[in-house]
């Protein structure tokens, strides 16, 4: 297509046809309004041929063109009339040879009769007349710009090439980046953002190849710090250089970077830098070894950590995209090479209670690092998985030595305790402890049980309190180690071993020490309690973890804030921890006689400190071990409620008869007991004052008067009175014994110096020589002493002779001389074991006999376990005592062997 020659073509559409729009309006409006404007197509094209050419000012900033139409020159042009405006020239002339019509080419102005004869032709023949086919060619009338977009990217480039030169030497003046910002919009917008960005990209990675990696190639020889350092301070350089390059090239990372595959300006920084300077093999291995030893010198103490360093060394890693891929994987190996050689070495050097602490401070101080330097939160799951690892998991046989925790043990080091708990758990192997812990328990208790008696409760409830402090406290009341705890106590507990202490039997010794301790308890109240078990100290804990508070019974029982605990807490209490124990004993039996021994000793002297106290025990017995366990317990109370009504009864009886004067007559008690219920007491013959024995008759007048077909026998050794005493230095009440009072009365009317013989005192009062030395011996060489033995000595012999102590002072009006009757003789503790062994052998008769009812046919094997199970509350039976009670019942025809080993019951 051709062009008319003169007009520079636009650079912009938009604008070319906006502009022809305005044209063809503009002639249609000349065309139709003043007929003198109108001119030919020919003289129109004929008068564009040397035209002052119209000139286009274009912006290359600019989207929008202006259009500035030349000033006239020359005459005006005459104006064509309607002919000559539409005048052409002949086909033929229209013509170029070849059938196409050219419509710019001018064409002479067809007359009007031409234009009639032709209307009058193509009327004739028709609107549908073949004349033959025309090639109709339309040339465009708009010519190309002289804007060339290429030389403008150079000229841009030239300039922005300098800049990037200024900029990679560190500097900022010379340039513009207005300018630069302008130039680079400019060029984008021209379609060569492309051609821009490969320049950028590759004179960039010139710049970070030449000006930045080589400086860095040729310290590559030093030491892994110092090529650190250097590579961080071309990496701060290398962004701040990015950061006016980024400014400059805003337009381009926006409007073309953003939307292609490419990377953006901020992506580009550290993918030049982690290619070309990161991963050179000289540099990456030297760039990671730095950071690790600035850790590592921490550790060995050698050098404190340069914060600063490592924490930009964290961020370029991060800002590299190298953390995971390369720091993370080096720094946890460095880090498991020295934990490995250092828990190794520590674990030998130091003790449990040194290694925990060393491992905890190790671990916490990593763990800070972590959070102090913005570590990954993968690296600190993996360095603390990689920390425990070897501190635990690899360590826990020798953290779970017996040895060694025992050594904690005995000193009760909560905190050392606590700390070692809690490193364990860390992988869930608290329970570890359980064999070391529970051996230790095992061999404490058991040298406890079998150890001295007088202390045995004592040490046992202190052990306990000290291992439940321990449970709760340090080992967060691990249910593992909780089980492991009751289990021991309960094996050691029932142990047994014939001796002289149960005086050959296998009854437990436990549970009569348990009985004495209660016995004690309820005898002498809140004053009997060791000091090591109240509730306000905490002797038996050597020490306390800090912010750790000793929990006691009564805060446990009544969630008592007030430190003031009184008596009667203070017994409940304690009677609370002595039913700990109690619940371990399997041997009840044991327990139960000498309870049952004491309390009658306790009810009979009214020795009890507290009615409640008493109460109390008993109601916890009977929730502890069923109401049969108590019945004649419960029993013995009742009896003596009733004898205190029937001595009401018998006093009112007393004041109604004619002639009873009251103080002259012996004020008379008495207790009645139902022998099936109290404990079997022995007739000791002895020769009752006359007054005394008249006393006796007229009660039992009264209550056989009362109740008929009952027997009374007289217990005069549990009996107990209160007589007067005449002293030089004063009369005393003395509270004694029968027998004591019984002996006393023999001095009177006797002078001063007068010595009784040894064997007078036996003949007159009738007891038999044991009782008679034993009451002697509180008499005269117990810590007060009415009487006087001659010669002096702590035994007494038949060849001594005593006299009436004038000399005797107290305080006190009423005086307790240490009465026989509570404290219990090696025979009656003999008998009791006695008893208590042949009891058991007949409930495993009676168990083994229950079993054959029911089976019929039973194995050796299975009846000795069946027979062990039903007996185990009542006291703890050797397979060589169940077969003796077998074949004693095989003899008494309860039972037959039958083949096989079995046996069978005899109906």
């Amino acid at each position: 297509m051709q062009s008319s020659p003169g007009i520079e073509q636009p650079p912009s559409r938009a604008t070319s046809a906006s502009q022809d729009r305005k044209r063809k309006r503009s002639s249609r409006q000349a065309t139709t309004e003043d007929p003198s404007r109108q001119q030919t197509l020919q003289s129109l094209f004929a008068g564009q041929q040397k035209p002052q050419a119209a000139s286009v000012r274009a912006s290359p900033s600019k989207k929008r063109q202006r259009l500035e139409c030349p000033a006239a020159t020359g005459t005006p042009q005459k104006a064509l009339n309607s002919s000559e405006m539409y005048s052409f020239s002949s086909r033929s002339s229209m013509s170029n040879g070849d059938g196409v019509i050219d419509l710019t080419n001018g064409s002479p102005p067809t007359p009007p009769q031409a234009r009639r004869l032709n209307g009058a032709m193509k009327g004739r023949l028709g609107a549908n007349s073949h004349t033959g086919a025309k090639k109709l060619v339309v040339k465009n009338l708009r010519t190309t710009t002289a804007w060339d977009s290429k030389a403008y990217l150079e000229k841009i480039w030239e300039q922005v090439d300098e800049a990037l030169a200024v900029i990679f030497k560190d500097g900022i003046d010379g340039f513009s980046k207005e300018d630069l910002y302008r130039g680079v919009e400019n060029v984008c917008r021209q379609g060569g953002a492309s051609t821009l960005f490969s320049r950028l990209e590759g004179r960039c990675r010139q710049h970070v190849g030449r000006d930045l990696r080589e400086p860095l190639l040729e310290v590559a020889g030093s030491d892994s710090v110092t090529v650190l350092k250097a590579v961080l301070a071309e990496w701060a350089r290398w962004k701040q250089q990015m950061v006016t390059i980024r400014a400059i090239f805003f337009f381009l990372d926006r409007s073309y970077l953003l939307s292609s595959s490419k990377p953006t300006l901020s992506e580009l920084t550290p993918q030049l830098f982690r290619e070309i300077v990161f991963s050179n093999p000289s540099l990456k291995p030297k760039i990671i070894d730095g950071a690790c030893d600035l850790v590592a010198a921490e550790r060995l103490r050698t050098q404190a950590l340069d914060q600063d360093l490592f924490k930009k060394a964290v961020e370029m890693f991060h800002e590299l995209q190298v953390y995971t891929a390369s720091f993370e994987p080096r720094f946890l190996g460095t880090t498991q090479e020295y934990v490995a050689t250092w828990s190794d070495e520590m674990i030998v050097e130091k003790s449990v209670p040194e290694f925990v602490a060393l491992a905890e401070g190790f671990i916490a101080s990593e763990m800070d690092r972590c959070e102090e330097f913005a570590l990954d939160a993968s690296t600190r799951r993996d360095l603390l998985a990689l920390l425990e690892d070897h501190f635990v998991v690899r360590k826990y046989q020798d953290l779970t030595d017996h040895v060694e925790l025992g050594k904690l043990l005995d000193r009760s080091s909560l905190p050392d305790l606590t700390a070692l708990y809690g490193l364990l758990n860390r992988r869930r192997l608290g329970d570890k402890l359980r064999p070391a812990f529970v051996k230790w328990i095992d061999e404490t208790g058991t040298a406890i049980v079998f150890g001295k008696e007088e202390d045995m409760v004592i040490h046992l409830l202190s052990l306990k309190r000290r291992l439940d402090l321990i449970w709760r406290t340090s080992f967060q009341r691990d249910e593992v180690l909780g089980h492991g705890l009751r289990e021991t106590f309960e094996a050691f507990m029932n142990k047994t071993k014939k001796g002289d202490a149960t005086w050959g039997t296998d009854n437990t010794k436990v549970g009569e020490m348990i009985a004495k301790y209660v016995d004690q308890l309820l005898r002498g109240g809140a004053k009997a309690i060791p000091e090591v078990l109240t509730a306000r100290r905490t002797s038996s804990i050597t020490e306390l973890p800090k912010g750790v508070q000793l929990p006691t019974a009564a805060d446990e029982e009544n969630n008592n804030e007030d430190d003031d605990v009184d008596e009667d807490a203070e017994i409940n209490i304690q009677l609370d921890q002595v039913l700990d124990l109690f619940r371990f004993v399997h041997g009840k039996a044991v327990f139960e006689a000498f309870y049952k021994k004491d309390l009658a000793r306790r009810l009979l002297m009214a020795r009890s400190a507290s009615a409640d106290a008493e109460r109390s025990m008993l109601t916890r017995l009977k929730t502890e071990c069923g109401a049969g366990f108590t019945q004649n317990l419960e029993q013995m109370f009742k009896d003596v409620e009733l004898a205190r009504e029937e001595m009401q009864s018998y006093k009112q009886r007393l004041e109604d008869r004619i002639g009873y004067e009251k103080g002259k007559n012996v004020d008379l008690s008495v207790n009645i007991l139902s022998a099936a219920a109290w404990p079997s007491y022995p007739d000791i013959p002895v020769v009752v004052p006359s007054n005394v024995k008249r006393a006796i008759d007229d009660f039992e007048l009264h209550y056989k008067s009362k109740h008929t077909g009952r027997k009374l026998d007289w217990k005069h050794a549990l009996a107990h009175c209160q007589m007067r005493a005449s002293f030089k230095k004063g009369s005393k009440e003395l509270v004694v014994s029968s027998f004591q009072a019984v002996v006393l009365l023999l001095f009177n009317g006797v002078a001063e110096d007068e010595h009784v013989p040894h064997s007078r005192i036996l003949a007159e009062t009738g007891l038999p020589e044991a009782e008679v030395n034993r009451t002697l011996q509180s008499l005269a060489c117990a810590k007060l002493r009415p009487l006087t033995k001659h010669p002096k000595g702590r035994e007494v012999n038949s060849t001594d002779t005593f006299t009436l102590n004038l000399d005797f002072s107290h305080p006190k009006y009423r005086v307790k001389i240490n009465q026989v009757q509570l404290k219990e003789t090696k025979e009656e503790n003999r008998e009791t074991h006695h008893r208590v062994a042949e009891d058991r052998n007949f409930e495993c008769q009676a168990a083994i006999v229950r079993i054959l009812k029911g089976r019929k046919k039973i194995a050796h094997a299975e009846l000795v376990s069946e027979t062990i199970k039903a007996t185990m509350s009542r006291g703890v039976l050797a397979v060589g005592d169940i077969k003796r009670n077998i074949d004693r019942l095989i003899e008494k025809d309860y039972m037959e062997r039958e083949e096989g080993g079995m046996y069978a019951y005899i109906a």
